[in-house]
């Protein structure tokens, strides 16, 4: 199996089909295998394309480092940037769910020239409550005592795949969901982005669907997509959303040069 390394941390990838690359970056307490492959999104992506799946650090087969502030979106988003030279690859399409949209955000911004189109699911602005969630999933995730349903739920969530390591995933949510405001992520620069950008939400998933549309918004030409009847875990394996994105990634196809 393919190894890139970020700057020391090994990040494990895979690639899949052949054609025009895209490059999928999974969501927080998940990996490429259930995020992406037992969910059939890289079957239905690599009968056309060259499907480059990671695991970002800390989770599914990379490194799982021990410092908490190695686990903030911008510093995560290099993963992506790591495994792309490792392959070879100058410049690729993106979709990104949950923390690899929140990493996306970071890429739209900062690495403009590696990237055709954009794909953001699972994404939005925390409130305060949900910001500080983090901090109680890290509690649970240690085998503290915490009240909190979600936190409960997450642990439970967790457990339930066995490349989940506990104490990378409590420093990864303790750093990350304070910083899930991707208009704050992507500032002044999200005015500037060319790339063609789709966002989809489950119609249900709060708090993101509160201000998702603020992010569409901010950025020239987005285009947002709700899935009715579907929360954040659900929708990301709805026909309706892998429909949305390969009728998007033929458009790209079709009206831009790669």
């Amino acid at each position: 199996m393919p190894v890139a390394d970020c700057a020391g941390i090994a990040i494990h990838y895979e690639c899949f089909g052949r054609g025009v690359p895209i490059v999928l970056a999974h969501g927080w307490g998940s990996d490429l295998a259930h995020n992406w492959q037992s969910t059939g999104w890289i079957d239905a992506l690599a009968a056309q394309r060259r499907v480059i799946a990671l695991d970002s650090r800390g989770h599914g087969r990379s490194a799982k480092p021990r410092e908490q502030r190695l686990y903030g979106y911008r510093a995560m988003s290099r993963d992506v940037i790591a495994v792309l030279d490792h392959a070879g690859v100058s410049r690729a399409d993106f979709l990104g769910y949950s923390l690899g949209a929140f990493s996306g955000v970071c890429l739209l911004v900062d690495e403009p020239a590696r990237f055709r189109a954009f794909v953001l699911g699972g994404i939005g602005d925390e409130t305060p409550e949900s910001a500080a969630a983090g901090a109680e999933i890290a509690k649970a995730l240690r085998g503290q005592a915490t009240s909190h349903p979600l936190a409960r739920a997450t642990r439970a969530f967790v457990a339930a795949n066995p490349t989940s390591d506990f104490e990378a995933l409590a420093l990864s949510a303790a750093e990350m969901w304070p910083q899930g405001y991707p208009r704050a992520l992507g500032g002044a620069a999200l005015a500037k982005v060319r790339a063609p950008v789709l966002i989809v939400n489950g119609a249900e998933d709060r708090p993101y669907v509160a201000s998702d549309d603020l992010l569409a918004a901010a950025i020239p030409g987005a285009r947002l997509v709700r899935i009715p009847e579907r929360d954040h875990l659900s929708a990301v394996t709805d026909a309706r959303f892998r429909s949305a994105v390969l009728e998007f990634l033929a458009e790209v196809d079709s009206s831009t040069k790669f």
